[in-house]
């Protein structure tokens, strides 16, 4: 009988590849998703980040979906240059400005959301997206401010609000300051909707904490991807301090939608068209469809 360990012996030693020769499958080539269904990367990104076979929806940050929503990728970002202090001279296991140098180094990002001016569907819109990236979708004093200065934005140039949320909730480094970010970003949506503009709310995976209980279920209609969790505190968190079992797909977007939290939810591919579908609808526009965009 063969012996099968010698399959796995190297009888030459010293055996040196150079690193230009190895072949290693590239990184990034290939995603997998929870459900072990692997896609290229490349079919991926040309299916709007939702892997084929599962309809899982990769999270992906504030550059895919304004690619997705604002004509032909098109827009000028505003207040870019925002970036967060560290008045508490915060520290845990690290000082919070090295946590802030080091995720906008990593990211390539300033802080945790991005707004954005430009034409979807051919009309004037602003976009604020957050990305979970820049330490974990955190709201912080910048996130705040860029949000209440977009929605400024709107009101000074008469046209609809998309928030995209994707948070861990309040950015614990800032303390009440952090907090403070939930009272401001809902009295400046009290400002929009005195201004009777749409105001739609887009919330991903993860919508949690802070910008659950603020600006995320503010809207005047309020959406999902699916499969997005979506919630205030956490599963466990809440199973410990209620003592109970939680149901089955406890606090993902179908369950929240059927308790009354979210009005619709759509697949990625589908987003561009159904905003805009319901500003139309919100100010009793005539329905506009891709190609009259076009």
């Amino acid at each position: 009988m063969e012996d099968m360990t010698a399959w796995f012996r190297r009888k030459e030693k010293g055996i040196q590849t150079a690193t230009e020769e190895k072949k290693d499958t590239p990184k990034g080539l290939w995603y997998k998703s929870p459900t072990g269904k692997i896609v290229e990367s490349e079919v991926l990104a040309k299916n709007f980040y939702v892997s084929p076979e599962d309809d899982y929806h990769v999270r992906i940050g504030s550059k895919e979906y304004f690619e997705m929503l604002f004509d032909d990728n098109k827009f000028r970002e505003l207040d870019a240059k925002l970036t967060s202090k560290d008045p508490l001279k915060f520290e845990d296991t690290k000082k919070y400005s090295e946590r802030l140098k080091a995720a906008q180094k990593k990211t390539g990002l300033n802080d945790a959301v991005r707004t954005g001016f430009g034409k979807s569907l051919g009309k004037d819109i602003v976009i604020a997206c957050m990305d979970f990236n820049f330490i974990g979708g955190s709201m912080g004093s910048v996130v705040g401010e860029k949000i209440a200065r977009g929605i400024d934005y709107a009101i000074k140039r008469k046209v609809p609000f998309v928030m995209i949320s994707k948070s861990g909730g309040a950015r614990m480094m800032e303390a009440a300051l952090s907090l403070m970010q939930l009272a401001k970003t809902s009295a400046k949506l009290a400002q929009l909707a005195e201004a009777k503009l749409p105001y739609i709310s887009l919330c991903t995976d993860p919508t949690t904490g802070g910008t659950t209980a603020s600006y995320a279920m503010l809207g005047d209609i309020n959406i999902s991807e699916p499969g997005a969790l979506i919630g205030f505190a956490g599963p466990r968190v809440v199973k410990e301090a209620t003592g109970k079992e939680l149901p089955d797909g406890f606090q993902t977007a179908e369950f929240v939608k059927e308790h009354g939290f979210l009005d619709f939810i759509s697949h990625r591919r589908d987003l561009k068209k159904k905003i805009n579908l319901y500003i139309d609808l919100i100010q009793n526009n005539p329905v506009r469809t891709e190609k009259a965009s076009a």
